[in-house]
């Protein structure tokens, strides 16, 4: 039975003020963790997982499925849960649109409509079309046709990309019921299960995100992207659930020597007060690993922290200024530490910098999110 995909209007999202002066001292950590991206870049693109659509391809779409009548500047750019939550929203976002197929095709796009008048039927073409509208922010034409890729052809490069151009443009709903379709007609397909953990995310249906998560890692355990995918959430019923845990110390056997995996499963280890000196030795095998990775000193600057070593803190937070000068966190933490050992100066700079940072790094998040494009659906016509 073919699958309807419902109609959807969307609406302004609803307007939230989303910091305080503590909330940014947390909220940097989120950013830190943007910037992971050095440290898993290679690692953030399953392989276009060229699985063969059916020899007979079932049917995609009903006539018509969803129309897409324009996109809009959203005005109001509220969203799900926590400033966190939000910053770690749009990290999962990219991170999942990261997993598409392959870039635009070299033709040019006058070349790609002259093809396609001459062979309207051919999937490849217009999913090529689509990369290229896409590419010149012809958002609207680029759904249309990725849109008309999946119906000619709806196989699983087709499907994720519809389902990662509806995500990347906050139709999070659309998106849940692609990658629904995607996951049925692949189910080997981890990307499609990470498309759906990421949609429900969106949706701030945490719960469901968390086990579309932990599904997408235990179809394939040796498989990195999907822990990475995961260690990004920052809603608390994910990261201080058992599974969180279990799932990360799973990461860190099958991958010893990833810089991330040692993070990560120094992070899940946050609740468990007798497990600190396994966390040091974690964050130190991550920095070791790669010592560009500024959110592993951050945090092994914190355990010092906490036990009143200033000293070690403050040199694994120059380590993590180092490796991410713009992170406004490390400069407060810098600012907390010297004020601690009767450094005034040095705090009185650091928190000069610590505010001067946070501000831009705010009104960068701001414009980022105001730049995004987001459709807008409207009911189809009644079958008569």
């Amino acid at each position: 039975m073919p699958m309807r995909i419902s109609t959807w209007s969307s609406a302004a999202w609803p307007a939230s003020e989303l910091r305080t002066f503590a909330g940014r001292r947390y909220n940097a950590s989120m950013r830190s963790a943007i910037r992971l991206a050095a440290c898993v870049a290679w690692m953030l693109r399953l392989s276009a997982q060229s699985q063969r659509p059916p020899a007979e391809p079932p049917p995609y779409f009903d006539e018509p499925s969803f129309i897409a009548a324009g996109v809009t500047d959203t005005a109001n750019r509220g969203g799900h849960g926590s400033d966190p939550v939000l910053r770690s929203m749009e990290a999962l976002v990219k991170a999942t649109v990261s997993l598409s197929s392959a870039p635009p095709a070299a033709a040019s796009k006058q070349s790609l409509r002259d093809a396609i008048a001459r062979d309207p039927r051919n999937a490849a073409l217009h999913h090529s079309l689509a990369e290229l509208e896409e590419k010149q922010a012809n958002f609207l034409e680029a759904l249309r046709e990725y849109q008309r890729a999946a119906e000619l052809n709806p196989n699983e490069s087709h499907i994720f990309d519809l389902g990662a151009e509806l995500l990347a443009h906050r139709a999070a709903g659309q998106a849940s019921q692609v990658f629904q379709r995607g996951a049925k007609l692949f189910p080997d397909s981890a990307r499609m299960l990470l498309g759906l953990a990421v949609s429900a995310y969106s949706q701030g249906s945490y719960d469901d995100a968390r086990d579309r998560f932990f599904a997408a890692i235990d179809r394939n355990p040796n498989d990195p992207e999907p822990y990475l995918l995961l260690g990004k959430a920052q809603a608390g019923a994910i990261v201080q659930s058992a599974g969180f845990a279990e799932r990360m110390e799973r990461f860190h056997e099958l991958h010893p020597e990833s810089a991330c995996a040692n993070y990560y499963y120094a992070l899940s280890l946050r609740r468990k007060t007798n497990e600190a000196e396994r966390r040091v030795t974690l964050l130190e095998n991550a920095v070791r690993i790669d010592p560009q990775l500024a959110a592993a000193w951050l945090e092994l600057g914190a355990i010092h922290a906490d036990r009143n070593d200033y000293a070690q803190a403050i040199a694994a937070w120059q380590h993590a200024a180092e490796a991410a000068p713009r992170n406004d966190e490390v400069h407060y933490r810098l600012a907390q530490a010297y004020r601690k050992t009767g450094d005034t100066a040095k705090a009185k700079r650091e928190i000069e910098l610590y505010e001067k940072l946070s501000k831009e790094s705010a009104d960068e998040f701001e414009r980022e999110r105001a730049g995004v494009k987001q459709f807008v659906f409207v009911l189809p016509a009644p079958a008569h």
